[in-house]
């Protein structure tokens, strides 16, 4: 049975609510991602931020990302996946949210990130497909 540990990308960092959006976009640049989970002041999980949030929700509008915070863009319950978790969990939990990344949780710590890139390269074809449709579909 493969599990979510199994297909995450390991050595997912998150930063805390507090931290502005340009440091944020400092992380991204230096992790070469496009998301980071965002942890609260209990080391929770609390929200995900992704690069297109940082364009579209602040600087589209005319925010200034040094004084616009990670907590200001979370927004809703974050979903996240335990990491021994079977892949079919993973696959039904992003599909039904419609998600396209999914922190992966041990022992109440981040241990990794599941992307749509790491759910193709590591599942078969046709899991791959019914997971894009699913993801992709305007009729969902």
């Amino acid at each position: 049975m493969t599990k979510a540990k199994d297909i995450m990308h390991e050595g997912a960092q998150w930063i805390t609510r507090e931290e502005t959006l340009t440091r944020a976009a400092q992380v991204m640049q230096l992790l070469d991602v496009g998301a980071l989970p965002v942890s609260d002041d209990n080391g929770r999980l609390c929200g995900i931020i992704t690069d297109r949030d940082i364009v579209v929700k602040c600087l589209a509008k005319g925010h200034d990302p040094d004084k616009v915070t990670a907590a200001d863009l979370c927004e809703g319950t974050p979903r996240w996946i335990d990491a021994n978790a079977d892949v079919d969990d993973v696959l039904h939990e992003m599909e039904i949210h419609r998600i396209r990344r999914l922190p992966v949780i041990e022992n109440k710590r981040l241990v990794g990130m599941i992307s749509e890139a790491d759910v193709a390269r590591h599942l078969p074809d046709a899991q791959v497909a019914a997971f894009a449709g699913q993801i992709y579909s305007p009729a969902h």
